[in-house]
């Protein structure tokens, strides 16, 4: 049991350039997270037993926005030791498919989700980004940088 709880936790995202803007999630009316009822984040979710990085990234989209994607590269890295979890967020190209048509656990009306709030697909422009309060903040910081330099 010991073990188990000291297990490290993947996560992956996605950074997705669309229609002049990016991809995020809207949340909102968020109740499990004291210090944010309201922000945006980007695409992703926990790694499943056995998925690479890029499975992972590629899987989590497809279930909360509906479209197909294709890994471009890593950009940043973000390790959590007080949630013992690490985080990667890819940098990937639109392929197809219908945005806004996630089917993922978190539109099925699950009661596991209640605390989590609305899930809203969105595209923000690229000029409106800095105005965001997105999540994890130490990313929204270097993601917007990079912005600014016309690294994205």
């Amino acid at each position: 049991m010991k073990e188990e709880k000291n297990k490290l936790t993947i996560r992956v995202a996605g950074i997705v350039p669309m229609n002049d803007g990016f991809i995020f999630m809207h949340r909102k009316n968020v109740r499990r997270n004291k210090d944010y009822q309201e922000y945006y984040t980007f695409p992703g979710g926990h790694l499943e037993e056995g998925e690479t990085l890029e499975e992972g990234v590629i899987r989590e989209i497809k279930e909360e926005f509906g479209i197909h994607v294709k890994v471009i590269k890593i950009l940043y890295e973000l390790e959590n030791d007080k949630l013992n979890m690490k985080e990667y967020f890819f940098l990937c190209e639109y392929l197809d498919g219908e945005f806004g048509t996630g089917d993922g656990e978190e539109f099925s009306g699950n009661p596991e989700y209640e605390d989590s709030g609305d899930y809203i697909p969105e595209i923000v422009k690229r000029e409106n980004i800095q105005d965001l309060v997105l999540l994890p903040l130490e990313i929204r910081e270097k993601f917007v940088q990079d912005l600014k330099a016309g690294n994205l």
